[in-house]
């Protein structure tokens, strides 16, 4: 099986993606692209209809015997189920289901929350620098028009104060999810380690700088976090990053989903 990743620095997606590859110890043709100037849709990068119209906005790019594929959940039970055994998911039914569904209310909710507070701290003065030519330049390709209406607002800094509100509320919800996981005085969130703590650790890991007030205490959390980064496969996924603080690397995420 031959693979190639197209990643961007190791924060959001582009991390869930980089350590689940190590951690399953596969082999791979690594590409970095920059996902804040829209590497992603641009000819670096083999794209497919599932990939261009992928809702995890921005993440990496995974060609596997030649077939695009995103979304950094699933690909990272790809890279599991392609492994010998079954590293980083469980082979329990019932497992698996519960940690598929850990996994869609981090994708839902926190994901969006953290990717709407990232690219309003550190991409939209960015995006605001390029020129107009440079812009369409960019975004032109983009073939999702919910995706490239985020590009625009967020060059435009349009972040209405709602929505702002909502998503730091989600961090801090998702932060006493895990807070109150953990209070058993387990590991890992799930029991085993899993793509769970890869996914979860993925989108709150930038918003200690952001969100300080929803870590306060939370004391398991960070505990929790300091093991993440003891693991090997994620001091290697962190080692690639391009820049000295790639948690603050972020580029346009999931839609904020209107239901609240």
């Amino acid at each position: 099986m031959a693979l190639t990743l197209y990643h961007g620095d190791p924060n959001g997606p582009s991390f869930t993606v980089l350590a689940a590859l190590f951690e399953t110890g596969h082999d791979a043709a690594l590409h970095p692209i920059d996902l804040t100037m829209g590497e992603r849709h641009s000819d670096k990068v083999p794209r497919s209809v599932e990939v261009e119209m992928s809702i995890e906005g921005e993440g990496p790019v995974l060609v596997a015997d030649g077939e695009p594929m995103a979304d950094s959940v699933f690909l990272a039970c790809y890279l599991n189920d392609l492994a010998a055994d079954s590293p980083i998911a469980p082979t329990d039914p019932f497992a698996r289901w519960e940690m598929m569904t850990w996994c869609r209310q981090i994708i839902e909710r926190a994901a969006p929350a953290a990717a709407y507070l990232g690219v309003k701290t550190h991409l939209a003065d960015k995006l605001s620098a390029l020129n107009d030519a440079a812009f369409e330049k960019l975004t032109a390709p983009i073939k999702s028009e919910d995706l490239k209406a985020r590009w625009r607002d967020t060059r435009a800094n349009s972040f209405p104060e709602d929505k702002i509100e909502d998503s730091r509320a989600k961090i801090a919800t998702a932060v006493q999810k895990v807070e109150t996981q953990l209070s058993d005085g387990r590991d890992w969130l799930l029991g085993d380690f899993s793509i769970a703590d890869l996914e979860t650790y993925a989108w709150l890991s930038g918003m200690r700088d952001l969100e300080p007030a929803a870590f306060e205490g939370a004391k398991q959390t960070s505990a929790w976090i300091d093991r993440i980064e003891a693991r090997p496969s994620v001091i290697r996924t962190l080692s690639l990053a391009k820049t000295p603080t790639p948690h603050q690397v972020w580029a346009p995420g999931p839609e904020i989903n209107r239901w609240g």
